[in-house]
């Protein structure tokens, strides 16, 4: 037995407990950046937590610019309001971009260079200056993680800083603050949830010595990590589409809320797969959200590894609520995938990659891309050649995922 579990120093959730935000901070520093967008900054219950933060520190800096996908122009101009005020802890409120901007100027604070310094797994040196991260969705789960998704221009695809010293010192998870998310972004972020659960709870286990733990950031699946996704999974199930369709369904909210945490836990060891892998090129290429781009994969990625996860797709359906009682695993798992096909749709999620514009003839060299995506592609419980990833995006631009995945010849 090797195992390993990662987190916040303090993990706090539920309605009400973004009170504790401003103690929290002035606890771990007297001058704060606090990294948010425009958006977030103009709604009364963010702006009441920079006020009362303001109460409550020496100096308080905001970087209220924070775009989509973390560009570097951001982390430069973040990292230079950081300066200006000696910052020596980071308040993050947002959805994933805002938490992981925060990582990586946390990074450049304490240890300095660039974030290109940081790329892959553990380059990260030590840890960084305090963070405290609030989420206002319910997806992406970075305020527990160890990562940090960016976009540089010199690269056609996402690129990760992945170390277990960026893991944020405290996430507070107060669903209230995600009230006001709309609908759109509501499924985007929540599917996405649902992948972080599934792709932990299906990646492929793998044999560790005792230095990978250390070593590596993911790490594949292990009882941990089933528990945590398989939790995750029955909230985000439940309650994903009362939130899409009703913001305010505060219970919804609540599983939502709760969900995305667990998956957050799961996948900060287990890791993600080929979902996540394959998006990275396509959703540069196509500048979709993220949470679009890994939920309409999704179900191409599990069929083609069907065979290997049948069983694991079986629970899958009755931790779901499916009625799978007298089914055989292979055929709980295609009741499972009617299901996410259902669901998909319900949210809004295109069916095909020819709905969000990817050129067909784009396909091999997006999964050429992917395959290099190694921390990601490695924990996919099916082939990982690039002639099966390319099967998994034609599949997606077709929307036939009666075609299987060719077995590579060895």
């Amino acid at each position: 037995m090797l195992e390993t579990v990662r987190g916040p120093r303090q993990l706090i959730v539920g309605e009400g407990v973004a009170q504790n935000i401003p103690r929290v901070v002035a606890e771990s520093g007297s001058r704060v950046l606090i990294v948010t967008d425009q958006v977030l900054l103009g709604q009364p219950g963010v702006a009441d937590i920079v006020a009362a933060v303001r109460e409550k520190v020496e100096v308080v800096a905001v970087f209220s610019d924070a775009t989509p996908d973390v560009p570097l122009t951001d982390v430069a101009l973040a990292v230079s309001v950081a300066a200006e005020v000696d910052a020596n802890v980071i308040l993050a409120i947002g959805g994933g971009t805002v938490i992981d901007l925060a990582k990586i100027v946390g990074v450049i604070r304490r240890h300095g260079g660039t974030p290109r310094d940081y790329y892959g797994e553990s380059k990260v040196p030590g840890p960084t200056i305090p963070l405290v991260a609030v989420p206002t969705t319910s997806g992406t789960g970075s305020e527990l993680t160890p990562v940090s998704v960016l976009t540089d221009p010199d690269r056609e695809l996402k690129v990760g800083v992945s170390s277990v010293h960026i893991v944020p010192d405290f996430a507070i998870v107060d669903p209230e603050l995600t009230y006001t998310c709309p609908p759109t972004v509501t499924a985007h972020s929540g599917i996405d949830a649902l992948c972080h659960a599934v792709e932990s709870y299906t990646a492929r286990p793998r044999a560790h010595g005792p230095r990978d733990p250390v070593e590596q950031v993911f790490l594949g699946r292990n009882p941990i990590t089933d528990h945590y996704a398989l939790l995750a999974a029955e909230r985000i199930a439940r309650s994903l589409r009362r939130a899409v369709r009703d913001g305010g369904d505060t219970i919804a909210r609540a599983d939502m809320s709760y969900g995305s945490m667990l998956a957050g836990l799961a996948f900060s060891h287990a890791g993600n797969a080929a979902p996540h892998a394959l998006q990275y090129p396509i959703g540069a290429a196509t500048h979709t959200p993220h949470g679009l781009g890994v939920g309409l994969l999704l179900p191409y990625a599990l069929d083609a590894a069907r065979d290997a996860i049948s069983d694991r797709l079986a629970i899958l359906a009755k931790v779901c609520g499916l009625d799978v009682a007298d089914a055989s695993d292979a055929e709980a798992a295609d009741t499972f995938l009617a299901w996410l096909d259902g669901l998909l749709t319900d949210i809004g999620i295109p069916r095909t990659l020819a709905d969000i514009g990817v050129a067909r003839a784009d396909l091999p060299r997006f999964a050429e891309m992917a395959s290099g995506v190694t921390r990601l592609i490695q924990n996919h419980p099916g082939p990982t050649d690039t002639a099966s990833l390319t099967a998994i995006l034609e599949a997606a631009w077709t929307g036939d995922r009666i075609r299987r995945v060719p077995t590579p010849t060895r």
